[in-house]
């Protein structure tokens, strides 16, 4: 492997007290990451010296220590904590903060289907994570397209017409507006996170989940709004 000078910042180490870069057998290193570890006083260590690795990333680079601004992607695999995936898993660990806030200032079947709707996010992990499917949506007794249906059309199914939040809505009300709209900021995370060079989704199952979860959102927030159960 020929490591660049931004894979060899990227991989220092710090032993007895002193910055150093772990060569491992049969690697080369670039002039330009040479010049770069000469000017900075870093010891190269061969590969007879160097720990076992322990970590990897997608690329084939090698790490007997995990970086500071690195983390998992999956098992032994590391990726920049600044990578596409991670910025996602974020995304559900807010969605999750958001959860949490509503389910505790509901009551009644409002504070459970939200505390359905935390199980289930919480699960959005685990597929991302083992690659696994994500389980079929359904809250309210309706499934995928009912949901849709409701979000889309609320005047026919709930008897609510669209409308804007305002300042004097129940408090409740503005919660889920505002759980709404952290669904969409995870949902644009997990097309970023997901999207492929040639435009489709590596994981169209994840984005159409948390798309029914925006459209649960607002057909939570039409039923406040009229003032009848949820």
């Amino acid at each position: 492997m020929l490591y660049t000078e931004e894979a060899v910042r990227a991989g220092l180490r710090v032993r007895d007290g002193r910055r150093v870069f772990y060569l491992p057998e049969g690697s080369r290193l670039t002039p330009a990451a040479r010049d770069w570890l000469r000017q900075e006083g870093v010891t190269v260590v061969p590969h007879a010296e160097t720990p076992p690795a322990a970590y990897r990333t997608p690329d084939g680079a090698a790490f007997a220590e995990k970086p500071e601004h690195m983390t998992h992607l999956r098992g032994n695999i590391l990726v920049p904590k600044t990578h596409p995936r991670i910025a996602f898993r974020g995304g559900i660990d807010t969605l999750e903060a958001e959860l949490l806030l509503c389910a505790q200032a509901a009551d009644g079947p409002l504070r459970q289907t939200l505390c359905a709707m935390l199980d289930f996010v919480r699960s959005l992990i685990r597929a991302d994570v083992l690659d696994e499917p994500v389980q079929a949506v359904r809250f309210l007794g309706l499934d995928d397209d009912g949901l849709r249906e409701h979000s889309h059309h609320p005047e026919r199914e709930e008897g609510q017409p669209h409308f804007l939040p305002a300042p004097d809505d129940p408090p409740i009300l503005l919660r889920l507006n505002r759980l709404r709209t952290a669904v969409r900021q995870t949902e644009l995370l997990a097309c970023h996170a997901f999207s492929r060079p040639d435009g489709t989704l590596a994981r169209p199952d994840l984005v159409r989940a948390l798309n029914r979860l925006s459209s649960l959102c607002w057909i939570l927030m039409i039923r406040v709004k009229r003032g009848g159960q949820v």
